[in-house]
Order: structure tokens, then sequence, then C-alpha cells
């Protein structure tokens, strides 16, 4: 694991080795990436003097909602138990509720045993990976789980699923299926026809199927960003809404204190973590796992890693992805980078860092944040899960 005062050392992680020294964009990134830079971030904390925190985070969370562009009609929850597990330390629900008047999700609920009075509280928000059929399933373990699914918890979560350990340390645990996931996942037999040849080769829900289902979902994702656009909304602005209704759900269960509830969540689950924290001032501490950068360092190169699930139209013009996350501060955050995650640029890690310790610095509060990093490709193991844990302990647990 490398601190923030090793950070010097390590220039030389900007550029992988034999990468191209030319863009993806070709002749368009010079006047792109010009444009990037052109009066960007207006409603960044360090752009301007700010007299009144509170006016300049009711401004910059009332830009991300215009932005993100999501308003669906509303409706009661009708959450329902669908079935009750005892595990080692813990239940494990699965609850369904609704998300707005025409959608739904499920999720995970754990309850730890023997609870007395209400507890802290985590929103365990799971990764992309390219695994399009599960969702909660890889940050909560479940019986005989199929190998492709292993793979992803064995890869990313180094073999330890991070709910669950949340769950025995105390916390209620709560881990929703984001939209296209899970049980959001898109349905193939409402697909036309020529869609479903590789996936009618192969019995359902088999390894075979599951895997040729991710090939499937990942080169659908266009035409569905294509389709979310044209329709007038977002992709994360629909991932934000379920995020911040799974935790209005949260908030209901007897078992939970309102005023200690957390974050966490690893890559696109890190991107959620980030703006769960910031837009909604009920999480009091967060931890961001595999993604915090700066936008424009991506422009050379490193969209091509990227799901369409990031795009907000606009938002470079008045916030930036730490922007967003410091809407929040000083609550505490904890951002969890790996040195070898070639999702990002060293460069654009640091300055995101960089940027948000400065706001928590010029808000009195500079041990509310700490930024790790760690020797690996992009992953949250149990080394990294246990500094994360450690560090919603520290501000949730305390009376």
């Amino acid at each position: 694991m490398f601190g923030s005062g090793l950070l010097a050392l390590l220039p030389l992680l900007t550029q992988a080795a034999g990468e191209s020294p030319f863009c993806d964009t070709a002749n368009f990134h010079a006047f792109l990436d010009a444009y990037a830079g052109r009066d960007a971030c207006a409603l960044s904390y360090l752009a301007q003097p700010w007299p009144d925190i509170e006016a300049w985070r009711d401004q910059g969370r009332a830009k991300m909602a215009e932005l993100l562009a999501y308003r669906p009609e509303t409706a009661p929850l009708d959450a329902q138990i669908l079935e009750s597990r005892q595990q080692e330390g813990y239940v494990r629900h699965k609850v369904r509720y609704r998300l707005s008047a025409d959608r739904w999700t499920e999720a995970y609920l754990l309850i730890p045993d023997g609870l007395n009075a209400p507890a802290p509280a985590v929103m365990a928000l799971h990764c992309h990976g390219g695994y399009y059929y599960f969702g909660k399933e890889k940050v909560v373990a479940t019986e005989n789980p199929p190998q492709v699914l292993q793979e992803l918890i064995d890869q990313n979560y180094g073999g330890r699923t991070f709910g669950d350990e949340l769950a025995r340390r105390g916390f209620v645990v709560l881990a929703p299926d984001a939209f296209y996931f899970g049980s959001q996942r898109i349905d193939p037999d409402m697909l036309p026809a020529h869609f479903m040849p590789d996936l009618k080769k192969h019995k359902r829900d088999s390894d075979a199927f599951i895997r040729a289902f991710h090939t499937f979902a990942s080169a659908h994702e266009t035409l569905t960003a294509k389709t979310i656009f044209t329709a007038g909304t977002t992709w994360p602005g629909i991932l934000f809404q379920g995020d911040r209704v799974s935790l209005d759900y949260l908030i209901t269960r007897p078992e939970v204190d309102p005023e200690r509830i957390g974050c966490m969540g690893l890559s696109i689950g890190g991107f959620r973590a980030a703006h769960l924290f910031g837009l909604d001032p009920r999480i009091k501490a967060a931890v961001v796992a595999g993604w915090m950068t700066t936008y424009r360092a991506l422009l050379c190169n490193h969209l091509r890693n990227h799901t369409w699930m990031i795009y907000v139209p606009g938002q470079h013009a008045w916030l930036d992805l730490p922007d967003v996350a410091t809407l929040n501060a000083p609550q505490p955050l904890m951002v969890i980078n790996c040195s070898r995650d070639s999702l990002f640029t060293m460069d654009g890690m640091q300055a995101a860092e960089a940027k948000i310790a400065e706001v928590y610095r010029r808000l009195g509060a500079a041990d509310h944040f700490q930024c790790n990093y760690y020797d690996e490709p992009h992953s949250l193991k149990i080394p990294a899960q246990d500094d994360a844990i450690a560090w919603l302990e520290r501000w949730l647990k305390r009376p």
C-alpha cells in the first residue's frame, strides 16, 4: 500500500509501458482537451470563495440533479421480504421494493445477530466488471455460486465478499441490484429474435449461458445508452436515483440508526458511492474504491476502458468527479486507488486526490479525508477491504 506521502514516487506509473503516444481520438484530441480545460468546474469549492457553504452545496446538488435529468414518477416502496437465511453472525434477507412507479429492484439486507439497539449501516454497492447477470451477489455471499460469479469475486475482491464482512462486524448492510444488473438486467425473452441466437445455444442459468449473456449485454450497452439519452435522461441519473431510493428503504428498517449510515463500493460501485455520498447528506461516511479521477485525465486513451454508465452531458463545465464527492465535505471520505489500475492514469488519480484534500483542508477537517494506494490492478482485495471497514468503523461506530 502507498500512502499519500509517497505519491511523488509514482510518476513513472502515469503511462503504462508500451502505451501509444497517440490518442484514440487522433487529431480531434487537441481541441476536445482544450475545450475540457476552458472555464471548467465553475461550481467546484476551489473555483471561487464560497462564504455560505450550505448555499454552495445546494447549488452543486441542484446542478447535478438538472444534469442527471431523471425524475421518474414516485411510488410507495411496497417492500417485501422474499426469503430469509441464517448465516454465520447475521441473517440474510432477500428484499424487493419499488424504485419508481414502473421499476422494482431486489437487494440483500444483512442484519447482524444480537442487535439490541439501532445499529450503523452501510450501502454495499456492487461493481460492473462486465458481469451483468449478477448484481448484489458480487458483494454478498450466496450458496453454490456459479463458476463465472466466483471468478469475479476472486479477481475483484480477493475471494471475500465485503458485504458479509461488514455484517459480521456489526453493520446492517443493504446491497441493491443496480440498473442493468441482477434483477434489473435486460430480459432476453423480450428482445427481438435477431439478438437471441448465441443465448439460445445454452441452457438457461448455465455458466455458458451466463457468459454469453455477459457478451451480449456488454455489446448492448451502446444501444441502451443511445435510447436512454434519446429519451431525455442519463444512465447515471437512473443509477443514482435507484441508490437513493434504496437508501430510503434502508432508513425504514428499525435495526438502522439513520444518523450512522455509510456507503462503500468498487469500480462502478465506487462511482455510485462517490455520487451517493456527494448528493445525499444522509450518508455520513463513504469509501470510494477504484473510481476517483479527474475526467480530463481520461480523454487520451482511457475512455476506451469505460462503460457507457458514467456519462453526464455538460457536467464538466460545472463539477468534476472530485468536486461532486466534496459536496458532502467535511463528512469522512476514504478513496482507495490501485497503482496498477489500467482504467485510470496516475496523474488523474493524484489530481483528484489533491483536489479533495485541499477542500477538506480549507474546511478545517484534513483528517476526515484519506487516500490509500495499493500495489494491485483494479480491485478491492482483503487488505484494502480491511482498511475500508476500519475507516467506516472509526466514523460510524463511535458514540
